[in-house]
This record gives structure tokens, sequence and C-alpha cells, in this order.
């Protein structure tokens, strides 16, 4: 295995181990604590699921994979805060969407060559690109990843309620 290979697997390895963990978090929330806030006036644990989806199924475009499944959610979890009075998809059907976007991406990445994972983003110019080659799509994997682990201190500050 050469360097190349080491390094998309590291990521590959940081990604998976964030998407498993949160996914842990997240099913560990019953439907009603999923609108508990973080913290007093922060965003709420379903708005930071929709959040990560809406994210997560925009990675597409940024890696050169294809459009969004789901445009409509762009709005709702990353262009605008979290809005109480915004009528967001049930748990049930973000859980639905989580394994739709997470799905497909795996199976993106499966498939991505090494060499791939070297190269430049669609989020960045090719100026930029030439100036600083570190920006590329495996620099973006690892940055989502940290962007789960950041979230996820954050979700983990609610406690979900003992259940017998």
């Amino acid at each position: 295995m050469d360097q190349s290979e080491i390094f998309v697997k590291m990521g590959l390895h940081s990604w998976n181990t964030q998407i498993a963990r949160a996914e842990q978090v997240f099913n560990s929330y019953t439907e009603a604590e999923f609108y508990k806030e973080v913290a007093p006036g922060k965003n709420r644990i379903i708005y930071l699921y929709g959040h990560f989806i809406a994210y997560h199924d925009a990675l597409k475009e940024t890696l050169g994979f294809g459009k969004r499944t789901f445009p409509e959610l762009f709005s709702l979890f990353l262009q605008n805060a979290d809005d109480k009075d915004a009528v967001v998809p049930s748990v049930a059907k973000l859980r639905e969407l989580w394994k739709t976007v997470h799905s497909k991406l795996q199976e993106f990445f499966d498939e991505l060559p090494i060499e791939e994972w070297f190269k430049k983003h669609n989020a960045m110019t090719d100026q930029d690109f030439e100036n600083d080659p570190t920006r590329n799509k495996l620099s973006v994997l690892l940055n989502r990843a940290n962007h789960i682990a950041y979230h996820i201190g954050q979700i983990k500050l609610v406690k979900p309620e003992e259940r017998s």
C-alpha cells in the first residue's frame, strides 16, 4: 500500500467513524428529545440532524459525484438558522433521508480511485488549487468529518432521558 492509499484509508476511516458516532448519538434520543436545544437559545437536535443531511447531500456536488438529491433542505438547514416556527421534516423522515444520503456517499467513496481524492474539488478555482493543492477532495472529507465531531460534541450536551 503506497502513501496515497494510506492517506485515503485514514480519511475514510475518520469519516466512517464520525458517521457511526453521529448515528449512535442520534439513535439515543427519542423523537421528543430531537426538539430540545443543545443549549439555551441554540440549535435544536433536529436542526443539526437536518444540517448534516443537507451538508452531506451537497458533498456530491462539491466532490463531483452529481447533483444534490434533496435540494429543498438547503434553505431550511444550511442557508438559514434554526427556526422553531419552521416546518421541518419529521424525525422518521430525516432518518430515512440520512440513510439515503450516506449510503449513496459510501457508494461514491468506494468507487472513487485513489488518485481522484487528491484532485481539485468543485468549490474552488483552478488557481486556488494551483496555489494550494492540499485543498483537495480528501481535505473536504476530513473537514466534514471534523464538522460532524464538532456538532456531535454540542448535541451530547443534551442528555437522553433514562429509559427502563
